[in-house]
């Protein structure tokens, strides 16, 4: 292979060592950081909650620029297939940060259902998913996200989906009136 492309975490420590491997493993190498996917909560582990109408989360009231899974895919492709991105590393993230409270009110304004933002302390959180059956190393990890990830320093907005595509990323009011058109949230 020639060209590599990894997914990695925004703001996330950690991932820069595996980062750091595939750089210098001699390939065309992009690194794609991106921020909490839209999609967590149409396709991943917000998505029950959504539809029951209230997310409970330790999140803080700090703003997230959630990113549309399908701009990681359409950066990732044109890494992939195009000239011009070797050493790169973009940061992926929506046009505009939003708290999850935030968050809430567009799914509520795309659905016509309330959908509550209610916060909890992350030591509850990290309870109720084990007493939930999720398993421990799992609910460590996603304990973690909340505790180290969603502390403000990601708030900000990043250029990376216009500098790779030359477009503006996709906003996460459009992501939840496309998806609410899905039906996946009734």
């Amino acid at each position: 292979m020639r060209r590599l492309v990894l997914l990695s975490g925004r703001g996330a420590v950690e991932a820069q060592a595996c980062e750091k491997a595939l750089t210098e493993s001699g390939a065309d190498t992009t690194i794609l950081r991106a921020s909490w996917f839209a999609q967590n909560f149409s396709e991943g582990m917000l998505l029950d909650a959504t539809r029951s109408g209230t997310i409970i989360m330790p999140a803080r009231d700090v703003g997230e620029p959630f990113v549309d899974v399908e701009d990681i895919a359409d950066v990732a492709t044109a890494a992939l297939t195009q000239d011009g991105h070797h050493g790169r590393i973009y940061e992926l993230t929506g046009p505009r940060a939003l708290t999850f409270e935030q968050v809430a009110a567009e799914i509520t304004s795309a659905t016509g259902q309330l959908v509550r933002f209610v916060p909890v302390p992350g030591d509850a959180f990290h309870a109720g998913m084990l007493e939930a059956g999720v398993p421990a190393d799992e609910a460590e990890i996603v304990s973690f996200l909340f505790r180290e990830v969603l502390d403000g320093r990601n708030a900000e907005p990043q250029d990376g989906v216009r500098r790779a595509l030359g477009r503006a990323p996709r906003d996460f009011g459009e992501y939840a009136r496309t998806t609410a058109a899905t039906g996946v949230w009734s």
